[in-house]
């Protein structure tokens, strides 16, 4: 069996910055992803809209006339 400390039984302890450091990340990581997810969704609704604006007109829009051949 290998030897056993303290070294290769835990962790070693992070220091306060890069807690901090971790704490920040984790928080901005966050905020973009929720942006992203915000942002996604917007544009789903807003194709979703302008495809059905666009299939209303479409079949509202009259057929033109045909013009009679001389």
């Amino acid at each position: 069996m290998s030897d056993v400390t303290q070294q290769n039984l835990f962790r070693p302890a992070r220091s306060k910055a890069e807690s901090k450091a971790d704490t920040t990340n984790n928080a901005a990581r966050a905020i973009l992803d929720d942006e992203a997810a915000r942002r996604e969704a917007k544009t789903a609704k807003l194709r979703q809209a302008r495809l059905e604006s666009e299939a209303r007109s479409a079949a509202a829009a009259p057929t033109p006339k045909a013009r009679k051949k001389k």
